[in-house]
């Protein structure tokens, strides 16, 4: 009889495990139904954010791709871009240094009496025009009027002892040719003479100084110009030593503006002045867009002030009708020379790009050609082209946003072909057109 076998152990039902599959695959699939929605959420996220921020054309960046000639094949086939053209042309262009300047009149005054008393009379009204030699005042003068009498007859009374001296000497020397008397007393007589000689010298230095009194009670403006507020009434008892004074006096016909240029600008302006050349120099407000006045460049300070390398310029304006005042702020340009048969364009038609200005050239076909210039100064709404450009050639000055190299374009009936036809207003209508963008 055959033993029985020995069986192994069974594990029971609620720990049975299948050793084919793992413990965690029981899991897998309840944490992938877990994270399957925010993954669908984080994609539809992902492509709201890719419509929204993807660029709506195409085309070239009108900074970059139309230097490259970037374009797209939708632009192109949209036809023609319309822009706004303007012929290069030959013309005068002023170089021009503009700077900040000070309206300085060549003289101010405060108007102060030499001397003590009551004031009797103020003869002027507050912002009056006087003439040099004008009374603005009176000082009570009576003291020294008296003063001036009372010198008067000690003149006369010296003159007196000095005729009765002389007529001493001359008896007195006649006698002593006649040996009648010593020469010792005749020699004294001399002396007495010069004494009263003298005497009457100095009674007539105090006539002069109380006449100069007396006329100093007469306040009188020492140049041609406008009064300000007077600074006293009639009645008050004034003195030399008032620090305010009475009234001051400014000068406005003619009248300077100082201003500074770079110290590098001044061997241009001294040749200027050495060859007899008038410089003109033209005041504008503080806004820079309405002219005040016109003058001529008077003088250079002598220095430079080395703070800020800068030297001091004295102009001179006529002032006629008083538009420059006194301490005003104004702008002041100096026309240093002026290049002439220049290859000019409005403003609009250059274009800033990372290699330096160029410009869009319409060619006979209607088509652009990107050409890089060298440009200069600029004033009035022009540009001087000094390499690059020729004249009588065609820029492109508004719409140029989406051309490149080989665009075609479309120049409106109403556009302008020359820069007479109001260049300011297509470069403010370019300068509008590039911030909206």
């Amino acid at each position: 009889m055959e033993e029985p076998t020995e069986r192994e152990p069974r594990a029971p039902e609620h720990v049975r495990v299948d050793s084919q599959t793992p413990p965690s695959s029981a899991a897998t699939p309840r944490r992938r139904r877990r994270w399957l929605p925010w993954l669908i959420l984080l994609i539809a996220i992902s492509a709201v954010a890719f419509a929204l921020l993807r660029p709506r054309s195409q085309t070239g960046n009108p900074g970059g791709g139309h230097r490259h000639g970037g374009g797209s094949a939708g632009q192109e086939a949209a036809g023609p871009q319309p822009v706004t053209v303007a012929k290069a042309h030959l013309g005068d262009m002023p170089v021009v240094l503009t700077q900040l300047g000070t309206v300085t009149p060549l003289a101010t005054i405060t108007v102060q009496s030499q001397l003590s008393g009551y004031l009797l009379e103020v003869n002027f009204t507050e912002g009056q025009t006087v003439h040099k030699g004008d009374q603005l005042a009176l000082v009570d003068p009576r003291l020294y009027q008296a003063q001036l009498v009372q010198y008067e007859g000690a003149l006369v009374r010296d003159q007196a002892q000095l005729r009765e001296a002389k007529a001493d000497l001359a008896r007195y020397q006649l006698l002593l040719s006649q040996k009648s008397i010593a020469s010792q007393t005749a020699q004294n007589q001399i002396f007495v003479v010069g004494q009263y000689e003298g005497a009457v010298k100095a009674d007539q230095g105090q006539i002069d100084y109380a006449k100069q009194q007396i006329d100093y009670c007469h306040i009188r403006s020492p140049v041609d110009g406008r009064v300000g507020l007077r600074q006293v009434d009639a009645g008050n008892y004034i003195t030399s030593s008032a620090t305010n004074g009475l009234v001051v006096v400014t000068q406005l016909h003619p009248i300077s503006v100082i201003f500074t240029i770079p110290q590098d600008q001044i061997p241009a302006v001294q040749d200027q002045l050495r060859a007899g050349a008038t410089l003109q120099v033209e005041a504008y407000d503080r806004t820079n867009t309405v002219k005040l006045a016109t003058g001529k460049v008077f003088t250079l300070d002598n220095t430079i002030d080395t703070a800020t390398g800068t030297v001091r310029i004295r102009s001179m304006f006529p002032n006629e009708d008083d538009r420059l005042f006194p301490n005003q702020f104004v702008n002041a340009r100096l026309l240093l020379r002026t290049v002439h048969d220049a290859v000019l364009v409005p403003t609009g038609a250059i274009q800033a790009g990372s290699q330096g200005n160029f410009v869009y050239v319409v060619k006979p076909d209607d088509t652009v050609d990107v050409r890089d210039v060298t440009t200069g100064v600029s004033a009035d709404g022009q540009v001087l082209v000094s390499k690059g450009l020729a004249a009588g050639e065609t820029v492109v000055t508004d719409g140029t946003d989406r051309l490149h190299a080989g665009s075609k374009v479309r120049v409106p009936a109403t556009s302008p072909s020359a820069p007479a036809a109001n260049d300011d207003q297509a470069a403010g209508a370019h300068r509008r057109h590039r911030r909206s963008q």
